[in-house]
């Protein structure tokens, strides 16, 4: 057996159309929209019942994929959202732009807030965390050099 690729990392979220607007600002494409529901889905995920209204967002390279997903049924059972980077789980994001200081102004519109400074690692990367819409947690990376 081989792994033959990740297909997408999943975030649950409250308003998924001022999510979608937070990530095609950051510069991903929105693939589709679609409701999953009925037995089969309920088998998978074990929650039985359930109906879920998901956006695919694919990254400009077309290898990775967000899917955003927004349930109506079960109702959601816990939040995680004001977990800090050292929370036990999986935990945030992380994406390469071209302009970190130019893709905050732009998130900026859109409610990200600054979790601590941008710091540079070496001369690799320019780094930093915001929130975004939801209190998602978003790591920022500029190559530098």
């Amino acid at each position: 057996m081989a792994l033959k690729r990740m297909d997408n990392v999943g975030i649950v979220v409250e308003d998924l159309d001022r999510s979608i607007a937070f990530f095609v600002e950051l510069g991903l494409e929105l693939e589709g929209r679609a409701m999953i529901e009925g037995e089969w889905a309920g088998q998978v995920t074990g929650l039985g019942d359930q109906h879920v209204e998901i956006a695919m967002m694919r990254t400009p390279d077309g290898h990775n994929r967000l899917e955003l997903s927004r349930f109506l049924r079960p109702t959601v059972v816990a939040d995680h959202r004001n977990a800090p980077v050292n929370a036990l789980g999986y935990l945030r994001a992380m994406f390469t732009v071209d302009d970190l200081r130019e893709t905050l102004e732009k998130l900026g519109k859109h409610g990200a807030v600054l979790v601590g400074d941008i710091v540079d690692y070496q001369d690799v990367y320019r780094l930093c965390y915001v929130r975004g819409p939801e209190r998602l947690l978003i790591g920022l990376a500029q190559e530098l050099g």
